[in-house]
């Protein structure tokens, strides 16, 4: 990829698994990358310190995006919104309300809200936008145990549909795209093996991936996401990873 004058990159939940892998692999010479996380530590970025899961959170992305975007003269600006979690697994009449609560919004509606306020930050700048919304196998297959994780994963890849559509009309649109990157060797996919069957029914196709030795390596599908910023994708596409490698 062709190193510009200024690139401006936030990726959600940079601290750890598939986003600390997005933030070790950026493509670019020098860019200004931001992790929007809790914990934060991963090298290179700056740190803005977030709970995507608590709604007073999201004006405070809200005006990051627009004071980094207006302090300078960007030649391209990526979101790759990776936050997201899958607690709490199990029945959806058996867990933990307030849990369950929080998976939604940050599943969800924190996906849409941060989507909105990114497009409404760089609308009408002539400069090369990205946003890529990271979606789930999960999304298109209902597994047991996974329904507010599957239904927040569902409600991206429609909103990335429909966005995409209202972008392809812009002069200086954005390029809205949903990825789903499968079975990675992460923390998050550690939560999930670690379930019993009454849980997740589905745990014991991971638990079975992992002896195999079949879950992808973070940093493997890292590389390939950064690739779709270079692709010939139509603005509003829903894919799997398995689709470009």
């Amino acid at each position: 990829m062709t190193s510009l004058r200024r690139i401006l990159v936030w990726i959600s939940g940079a601290s750890a698994g598939l986003g600390a892998a997005l933030a070790a692999t950026i493509p670019f010479d020098n860019p200004e990358l931001v992790d929007l996380s809790r914990r934060g530590g991963t090298p290179g970025t700056h740190h803005v310190a977030v709970d995507l899961a608590d709604p007073e959170s999201w004006p405070v992305v809200d005006k990051d995006f627009r004071q980094r975007i207006e302090a300078g003269d960007p030649e391209l600006v990526v979101f790759i919104h990776n936050a997201g979690t899958l607690t709490p697994l199990g029945p959806a009449d058996r867990v933990d309300t307030s849990q369950y609560t929080r998976n939604v919004l940050l599943n969800s509606a924190a996906a849409q809200i941060l989507g909105h306020s990114f497009l409404s930050a760089v609308s009408g700048r002539d400069c090369e936008q990205h946003l890529i919304m990271l979606s789930s196998g999960a999304a298109r297959q209902a597994h047991e145990g996974e329904s507010s994780y599957g239904a927040g994963k569902a409600a991206i890849d429609q909103w990335v549909r429909t966005v995409g559509l209202e972008q392809q009309r812009r002069e200086h649109g954005c390029r809205v795209i949903s990825v789903s990157p499968g079975s990675l060797d992460t923390g998050m996919q550690a939560e999930l093996r670690a379930t019993s069957a009454e849980q997740v029914p589905v745990s014991s196709r991971f638990r079975e991936l992992e002896a195999q030795g079949l879950l992808a390596k973070p940093e493997s599908v890292a590389r390939a996401i950064w690739s779709l910023l270079d692709r010939d994708l139509d603005n509003g596409t829903v894919l799997h990873i398995r689709d470009i490698t």
